[in-house]
């Protein structure tokens, strides 16, 4: 019989976890509307999770990647702090991992960060999140740091590129720390498979500065480089400038398939014949 495995949010990277390890494990997914095969579960009302958790036994390995919705606080504080705490008290015996964020990380001087560096984020938002972690940490589980997720469908680098709406903030220099969904799924099952409890920062081996990865796109698509401008303060992500390390993850014997965004990006551009070649 295959191992079973509840996957909390089966949006864009939740969707990609069920799609690789559907050979190998028995897969339910959960989305707050349900339908497409999920069940619907509002992470933020511990009576739906209840409800969820007395349909079927429980699972070997949970997997928390639901997203806020875009929301704020209010939406944080319900599906990642609650939600994880009622996934682990409904749940009790599963192993739950939970998908986080870079984002925790406040550094702003371009220094690399590694699990233990410190985490002061100024918006209320990230540091839900590092109250989601403890509660997680503290039974036992597994956190996540995801850098920021990016598909050959979804980049808004590389669409801002070929757009022509990309700006170089200031002198380049911010460090751009990303990962592949398809890498980011891969990661978040190697650790949970492992059970392995603690953090984990997920990102590839090479964060580009904005400089680097414009330069690099230049020269595979053949364009131009973009415009010099002022740094964007309103992303979602707070304006930060970090190199995030994943040694601590990698050690374990995972590695990326696309090591930097570089590498993805020539095979976006070969995909869809726009090659400097071409």
């Amino acid at each position: 019989m295959k191992p079973s495995l509840l996957i909390a949010g089966a949006g864009y990277l939740g969707s990609e976890i069920a799609r690789i390890a559907e050979n190998e494990f028995t897969v339910r997914t959960l989305t707050k509307s349900g339908g497409d095969g999920s069940q619907a579960c509002d992470l933020s009302s511990d009576a739906e999770v209840a409800r969820i958790a007395s349909l079927f036994p429980a699972p070997d390995l949970v997997i928390h990647c639901a997203s806020s919705g875009r929301g704020g606080p209010d939406a944080y504080r319900g599906v990642f702090v609650r939600g994880c705490r009622s996934l682990l008290d409904h749940f009790p015996k599963s192993h739950l991992l939970f998908t986080s964020s870079t984002s925790v990380y406040h550094q702003t001087d371009g220094s690399d960060v590694t699990e233990k560096s410190p985490t002061k984020p100024e918006r209320e938002t990230s540091q839900l999140l590092l109250d989601a972690e403890k509660i997680v940490l503290h039974r036992g589980g597994t956190v996540a740091r995801l850098a920021g997720l990016y598909g050959p469908d979804r980049s808004v680098v590389w669409r801002k590129f070929l757009a022509d709406e990309a700006v170089i903030e200031e002198d380049g220099r911010r460090i751009l720390n990303q990962i592949h969904v398809k890498d980011a799924a891969r990661a978040c099952l190697f650790l949970a498979k492992r059970k392995e409890a603690g953090l984990f920062n997920v990102c590839d081996n090479r964060p580009l500065s904005q400089r680097e990865t414009y330069e690099g796109l230049a020269e595979i698509l053949a364009k131009e480089m973009p415009p010099a401008g002022e740094k964007n303060t309103s992303r979602k992500r707070a304006w930060t400038h970090k190199r995030v390390r994943n040694e601590k993850l990698t050690t374990l014997g995972w590695q990326p398939d696309y090591p930097s965004f570089l590498d993805a990006a020539r095979e976006f551009a070969a995909s869809s014949g726009r090659t400097s070649s071409t």
